[in-house]
């Protein structure tokens, strides 16, 4: 698919990608160990902070912070991840994609691991317009790209790929958001270990 063509067009097809495969997809990611991820993240909230998990997926990081106490909204663009994610965590997941994100001042931590990877380089201030406006102040947000400078269709799925410079460089023309911290993880999936990960870690100005 042509990056000429429209960014709802991308968003269709990826999200039909999962649709189509979300029971295998939740299989495979639902007991997946994030658990040195996830402390970056939490160091910077308060105990009983509220977590946006946007792009839930499985709904294995909002079952998580759940547990460790600290309340979670989760969504997720797909409606049929967003059923299997909410029956797994056992409270509703809202199916609603980045471009619908409207809340304000609400969250401590956005969480958008290996969900915003799917939005175009053109497009992706405007998301984080979106997540920023939605973090109270000094609020942070995770999110995970695979590494690399390769843009478009892999797999029935669109994707971003950003590395250290290319996405500092991102944020130059972004200044709602800091960023805190940035660094590569192999993926934990087995199998995978050869597929490296950009971690970044961002704080509401």
């Amino acid at each position: 698919m042509s990056l000429n063509q429209s960014f709802e067009g991308l968003q269709l097809q990826t999200l039909s990608y999962y649709e189509t495969n979300a029971g295998r997809f939740f299989e495979d990611t639902r007991k997946v160990d994030m658990s040195l991820l996830y402390k970056p993240f939490l160091s910077r909230l308060p105990v009983d902070g509220h977590i946006l998990d946007a792009g839930c997926g499985s709904g294995r990081d909002s079952l998580f912070f759940l547990r460790k106490g600290y309340e979670v909204t989760a969504l997720d663009a797909s409606e049929a991840l967003a059923n299997l994610a909410s029956q797994y965590i056992s409270r509703p997941v809202l199916r609603m994609s980045f471009d619908q994100i409207e809340f304000e001042d609400c969250f401590d931590g956005v969480w958008a691991c290996a969900s915003l990877l799917h939005i175009p380089r053109r497009r992706i201030l405007e998301v984080f317009d979106r997540l920023s406006r939605s973090l109270k102040p000094s609020g942070v947000l995770y999110a995970s790209f695979k590494y690399g400078d390769e843009e478009g269709m892999r797999d029935g799925r669109f994707f971003s790929n950003y590395r250290e410079d290319s996405f500092r460089g991102l944020l130059q023309g972004f200044h709602d958001l800091e960023a805190v911290q940035l660094w590569r993880t192999n993926d934990s999936r087995s199998g995978r270990c050869e597929t490296t990960w950009l971690n970044v870690l961002l704080q509401k100005k």
